[in-house]
């Protein structure tokens, strides 16, 4: 399970407001945090001696922490890329370049003697990372991570991030991207409809953006891009933390037998390796629940997403759980006794033949 951890912006907010947020977040399972100091407006001085407060704070607590710089930062606090003592003096664990330099120099800055993590951006889809390690960087100091998107339209699209993920994943350097929650409205810009790597996951639940993520097994760290989310959402994110395996959100039909609805929601299914186009089969519960009764209903046309148990006039496949993945005509053998949440449909495609997951219904506020 990849790591958890939000985004603060001392610019832009209060230490107290921060600190409160530092204090949730631990609570529910986070671990790192992301800040940005992309420019300083106003008494440099009290900026940076307010970032160094909250950061101190953070560390406090066990945070590992990452601030976001550009090149502009370095000529404005007069900071050589061979001179990382500013930023250790800062109490940050590492630095995230928001914009490159040639190579030579992040390789170099991974060399520090502070042992600062340099982080790159890995959204370019560029040969930005073989140029770095072509200068032979330390790479245990050496790590990527996406941008995020403020502008609705403009985030990844999942192909796109899968190549550049696959880039940093061939040299073993650990990677990061962000979720945005559907709650938070602070950024370190003042424009923003939420803070996410991928363009699909813009209007998502939290919980859903990040089971994503973590189902690729490209991402190491995830961190919520906007602040603050909120406490449920957090509590979320700690339960997916917990769980030992995949869960997918589904709505039950009112239809639904108790037996049916025990196959769907108390049994650990299994992705037959065998794999079909129009349907993902979770085959054990036929031999579980091979001596009940489980009468046709709901017989209807099978759509994309939906739930269907096998029923009595399906011989040996009575009790077989089928997620179906294409339009189907129904031969009054499958009773549809639920369906993928909508949220949540985009999950179907992470699961892996051979794999495991769960169930777990979605109720109505």
């Amino acid at each position: 399970m990849p790591k958890f951890g939000i985004s603060i912006y001392p610019e832009r907010s209060t230490f107290e407001a921060d600190r409160e947020y530092l204090d949730l977040a631990w609570k529910y399972g986070a671990t790192q945090v992301f800040t940005s100091l992309l420019e300083i407006k106003g008494d440099g001085k009290e900026v940076v001696a307010n970032f160094k407060k909250t950061i101190e704070y953070a560390r406090h607590k066990g945070f590992q922490v990452m601030v976001d710089i550009n090149p502009y930062i370095f000529k404005q606090l007069g900071i050589s890329y061979d001179d990382l003592s500013f930023f250790a003096d800062l109490g940050a664990n590492g630095l995230r370049l928001d914009m490159g330099f040639t190579g030579r120099e992040e390789a170099e800055m991974t060399r520090n003697p502070y042992n600062l993590t340099i982080e790159v951006n890995m959204s370019s889809g560029t040969d930005y990372l073989k140029q770095i390690t072509a200068f032979s960087p330390n790479k245990a100091n050496l790590t990527g991570s996406h941008n995020f998107y403020p502008m609705e339209y403009s985030g990844l699209s999942f192909d796109f991030f899968v190549a550049c993920c696959q880039q940093f994943r061939v040299l073993n350097v650990p990677t990061a991207a962000f979720i945005t929650s559907q709650h938070g409205d602070l950024g370190p810009w003042p424009e923003q409809l939420g803070l996410c790597t991928l363009e699909e996951h813009r209007f998502l639940p939290m919980e859903t953006q990040f089971k994503h993520l973590a189902s690729t097994g490209l991402i190491d760290t995830i961190f919520v891009g906007n602040a603050y989310a909120t406490e449920e959402e957090l509590a979320q994110i700690e339960s997916v933390l917990k769980k030992t395996h995949p869960v997918i959100k589904v709505v039950l039909a009112s239809g639904i037998s108790e037996v049916e609805k025990e196959i769907v929601l108390n049994n650990l299914h299994s992705y037959r390796g065998d794999r079909s186009a129009y349907l993902l089969r979770s085959s054990l519960p036929r031999f579980k629940y091979k001596e009940e009764k489980i009468p046709a209903h709901d017989c209807q046309k099978i759509l994309p997403g939906d739930l269907v148990i096998c029923n009595e006039h399906y011989g040996q496949y009575k009790g077989e759980l089928h997620i179906a993945l294409k339009e189907m005509e129904n031969r009054g053998k499958g009773n549809v006794v639920g369906k993928v949440a909508l949220a949540e449909q985009g999950l179907i495609a992470s699961i892996k033949p051979w794999s495991r997951f769960r169930f777990e219904e979605l109720l109505a506020k």
